[in-house]
């Protein structure tokens, strides 16, 4: 019994430092689902606006979008770029859009992470923008500690936002969150 009682205990801290863990890896940032989202300028660098400042969220209007916010790319990063990339072009009947914003000190060198990223990863899809700035446009409420905000809305409401810390996007996360653009297409 006593053996049972212990092997039980080992199993449930075991659960609850996987638990703690994952938690670490997630940070609270953006903005709650209902939300309504705020204009902010970007500039386009990969986009059809290449090279001008301009407010995609205004530009996408009511249509579903997915917002990418990240303060350095890896490849967890580029992949989820990619997929969400692919999403948008299988749900152009929809009007699905998205947009990434690197938010960046140093937007001029930066610029050239992005044409990389979109070249190396074949992003068709998905303007690659820079937000002048780590912090972020306030309205939006970044995390510091946040690596990477993905922020989805239809109808100028967030539906999902998901924040991880740095390292904290995971191969499996960025398969879920893909998957959880279904949640805001009509």
């Amino acid at each position: 019994m006593k053996k049972c009682a212990a092997w039980a205990l080992g199993a449930l801290l075991t659960v609850a430092s996987f638990s703690q863990a994952e938690e670490a890896k997630t940070v609270k940032s953006g903005l709650e689902p209902g939300a309504s989202v705020a204009a902010f300028n970007v500039r386009d660098i990969t986009g059809p606006s290449k090279g001008d400042t301009l407010c995609y969220r205004c530009r996408y209007g009511a249509r579903p979008v997915v917002t990418i916010f990240a303060r350095d790319i890896d490849d967890n990063l580029a992949s989820l770029i990619k997929q969400v990339d692919t999403q948008v072009g299988e749900n152009s009947d929809k009007q699905m859009k998205a947009f990434v914003v690197l938010l960046t000190e140093n937007p001029d060198k930066d610029a050239a992470k992005l044409e990389k990223l979109a070249k190396d990863q074949g992003v068709k899809n998905v303007p690659l923008t820079v937000f002048d700035g780590q912090a972020g446009p306030p309205e939006y409420k970044i995390a510091k500690d946040a690596h990477v905000n993905v922020m989805m809305w239809v109808g100028s409401k967030v539906k999902v936002n998901e924040a991880f810390a740095k390292d904290g996007l995971t191969k499996e996360q960025v398969e879920a969150l893909a998957k959880s653009t279904g949640k805001i297409l009509n």
